[in-house]
């Protein structure tokens, strides 16, 4: 298995915020695409998430450079259910990037469980693992975490709060 230490040492990343239908967003980009899209409640919180996150990057704020991204960002979570129509620049281990890839085949609006995720991977792995996996996303909405619940059914364990995990699943159910 692949770890990354600091993938993201001195590489500039430009960030800004929005204001969505799921509160406070913060998107951050590379070169290469989207590395980040935060939700939270207030702007100082998502910047020293997207530190922790980003270790080691060289972080720019630049709310017009972005406006464009974050227009897609505001309508993606308006609207969950629509396909993300940015290029995601994902980085994690091999376990990371087998769940969240394999969450792009979970279909708007369908759920699936921890363990089912688990056994429909390639790479051998729990269900504690995958949840693991979910928690280190750092691309909301766009790679669907929101999408995988516990056994019994219930929503648990968002990263960006349960709340939130409940309303994703309701508009996309809706849509």
């Amino acid at each position: 298995m692949t770890t990354l230490n600091r993938p993201y040492e001195r590489e500039v990343i430009t960030y800004a915020f929005v204001h969505t239908a799921l509160g406070m967003a913060m998107a951050a980009r590379s070169k290469s695409g989207m590395v980040a899209l935060l939700l939270g409640d207030s702007r100082n919180k998502l910047l020293h998430d997207l530190r922790e996150a980003l270790e080691g990057a060289v972080l720019e704020h630049n709310q017009s450079a972005m406006a464009h991204l974050l227009n897609e960002v505001a309508c993606m979570c308006a609207r969950p259910a629509s396909s993300c129509r940015f290029h995601l620049d994902l980085r994690g281990t091999d376990l990371e990037l087998a769940v969240w890839n394999a969450l792009g085949s979970v279909q708007p609006g369908d759920t699936i469980t921890y363990g089912e995720l688990a056994r429909k991977l390639e790479l051998p792995a729990t269900a504690q693992e995958v949840g693991a996996a979910c928690a280190a996303n750092r691309v909301a909405v766009a790679v669907p975490c929101h999408r995988v619940i516990k056994a019994d059914g219930s929503i648990s364990g968002y990263r960006w709060g349960v709340n939130r995990k409940r309303k994703l699943i309701n508009l996309e159910a809706v849509a």
